[in-house]
């Protein structure tokens, strides 16, 4: 996130001159244009959105009750801790951020970094295919995620994604883990149970993936 052009048989001159006067103001305007941000053109390009200042305030709420949480509950060494992410839109700034590699979502990053001292799993489950496992997981680790496992739906697994991820989460159960706390922004990531918290960021409505 190619157009093949057929040239008229007959191209009159009034129609070339007309032709040529439309290019000329849409590349002048074009050029006029000011350059945005990347937070800006992303959020030009999903319209309804609200800016991403509002958002990462929105995220921060949530992201400081998950801390509050996760200090009291990752104090116990004998439980075998894991908290579980979503990647787009939570661990993530898929929407609001055009840069390559995309930035991690601070406060997200911040609750990941607190868990992973705290001795507990960090693990992503994400409705991605699997195709882009190599991709998502040098992203999430080249902007300071610690990453412990990563669960990924399959190249052709169009099925429901509530059931994909609470199955993840039983996989995550069976491997011994207790998962803490889910994170993640849509009902989809959260629902199913399997996990003693969860925390969802804002999706305003369904328009954050």
């Amino acid at each position: 996130m190619t157009r093949s052009f057929r040239p008229a048989a007959v191209v009159t001159a009034l129609s070339a001159a007309l032709v040529l006067a439309t290019v000329s103001v849409s590349v002048g305007a074009a050029s006029a244009a000011p350059r945005s941000t990347s937070h800006e053109v992303a959020t030009d390009a999903d319209a309804g959105l609200p800016p991403y200042d509002t958002w990462i305030s929105d995220v921060t709420v949530v992201a400081d009750q998950a801390a509050q949480y996760l200090s009291t509950r990752l104090t116990d060494s004998s439980v075998r801790s894991a908290i579980v992410l979503d990647i787009d839109n939570t661990a993530l700034e898929t929407n609001y951020g055009s840069d390559s590699p995309t930035p991690a979502t601070k406060p997200v990053l911040a609750l990941a970094e607190q868990a992973h001292k705290a001795g507990a799993a960090v693990i992503f489950v994400t409705a991605r295919p699997g195709i882009l496992r190599s991709a998502s997981e040098e992203n999430l680790q080249s902007v300071g995620y610690p990453v412990d496992g990563l669960y990924m739906r399959g190249l052709f697994d169009f099925g429901d994604k509530a059931k994909f991820k609470t199955n993840a989460r039983i996989e995550i159960e069976e491997e011994g883990y207790t998962i803490v706390a889910s994170i993640g922004n849509n009902d989809t990531d959260l629902t199913g149970g399997h996990a003693e918290r969860t925390f969802k960021l804002p999706d305003y409505d369904g328009q954050l993936s």
